[in-house]
């Protein structure tokens, strides 16, 4: 098939997990022998943060302004298979529009947002980027979220067909590796900063520093305000390439996974940080959320502390075994289930749905 893709950002990692997301998942489908074209704009933020400006695994084309490329940028996905349009691409609704003035198709929505499109289309009808109008028109809702999201997508906004669509993970970038010196320590964080996810980081993380003052601790991320006073023992990292996140991962005595409100009350939205971890071998502890369970099973492939108490008791008293076992469970269970490969799969089989259906 040709995939003509118009999304977020493919090129720079910086500040955001959509573009491991869409690494991920095309890497696989080149692999299997479909070509694949990515649409970005071309915006400051990323051209100055890009740490894959050339993909070798698809056509990259960049753009600066929608309305007077318009024209160009519909036609690229002339006589493509599979239309993707993708949540926060700049220009995903006049896209969207343009491309079904057009007639062209299959267009599928890919949402790696799905908690907080849905919080805005319920209170408002749109986002900057999805307007509820256009839900019927896309054949096919791939949402970052399953459970209940999926019905409501098809119920409530008359999706002719949704479906769970979670984040994936290459094999071959993510695997246990070495540790690096700068990159050890008890607990380790790696997350751009919400506000949301804040007190949560605070309590667990930063509680737990305050608590073992001998212990070391990360939390590595863009955006974190300049006024937040870490403890002595947190070390701060800016930005860690994706190229440094095996390390990273393999570095850490256990790895902190923390959920946004949004997808905590939504529930069935893994993270791609999750997955990543889990594909190094990472010992797990995180937030606790409905449908977490679907993909790792709690206190065997990831561990679930209710507060920075319980935390610090799983630092100091995990066996180091048993710790090993955790990381090593959750990758034999990500890999064989979330793996990149599956994903690309999956793809197939739905845009083959799509022409079964037209038939």
């Amino acid at each position: 098939m040709k995939i003509v893709i118009y999304g977020l950002t493919i090129t720079s990692s910086w500040g955001n997990g959509h573009a491991t997301t869409y690494r991920s998942l095309i890497k696989a489908l080149a692999r299997r022998g479909h070509s694949v074209h990515f649409i970005e704009k071309d915006v400051e933020w990323y051209r100055s943060n890009r740490d894959l400006p050339h993909p070798e695994f698809c056509t990259l084309q960049l753009y600066e302004d929608w309305q007077a490329e318009s024209a160009m940028l519909v036609r690229a996905a002339a006589d493509a298979d599979a239309i993707v349009v993708g949540s926060y691409f700049p220009d995903a609704i006049a896209a969207t529009k343009a491309l079904l003035d057009a007639g062209l198709g299959p267009l599928l929505f890919y949402d790696i947002d799905t908690p907080i499109t849905l919080a805005k289309l319920r209170s408002h009808g749109a986002t900057e980027y999805l307007d509820a109008s256009y839900i019927p028109y896309y054949a096919v809702y791939l949402s970052f979220t399953g459970g209940p999201a999926i019905r409501e997508l098809e119920q409530n906004f008359d999706s002719p067909r949704a479906v769970p669509f979670y984040c994936s993970v290459d094999p071959d970038l993510y695997r246990t590796v070495p540790s690096l010196s700068r990159y050890c320590c008890d607990l380790s964080y790696l997350g751009t900063y919400a506000a949301d996810r804040q007190p949560k980081l605070i309590q667990f993380l930063c509680g737990a520093a305050d608590l073992l003052p001998s212990h070391r601790f990360i939390v590595a991320g863009a955006q974190y305000p300049k006024e937040i006073e870490w403890g002595a023992n947190i070390a701060r990292i800016t930005h860690v390439y994706p190229r440094e996140h095996c390390a990273f991962y393999s570095s850490s005595r256990f790895t902190l996974n923390l959920t946004r409100d949004a997808m905590v009350e939504a529930g069935y939205s893994p993270s791609v940080r999750l997955f990543e971890a889990a594909a190094c071998g990472a010992a797990i502890v995180s937030d606790a959320w409905s449908g977490l369970d679907e993909f790792l099973t709690p206190g065997v492939e990831v561990l679930l502390p209710s507060d920075e108490y319980e935390l610090v008791e799983i630092i100091q008293k995990t066996p180091e075994h048993e710790r090993r076992r955790v990381g090593e469970r959750a990758r034999d269970r990500i890999i064989a289930h979330h793996s990149s490969a599956e994903r690309a799969f999956q793809f197939e089989n739905i845009v083959a749905d799509c022409y079964a259906r037209r038939a």
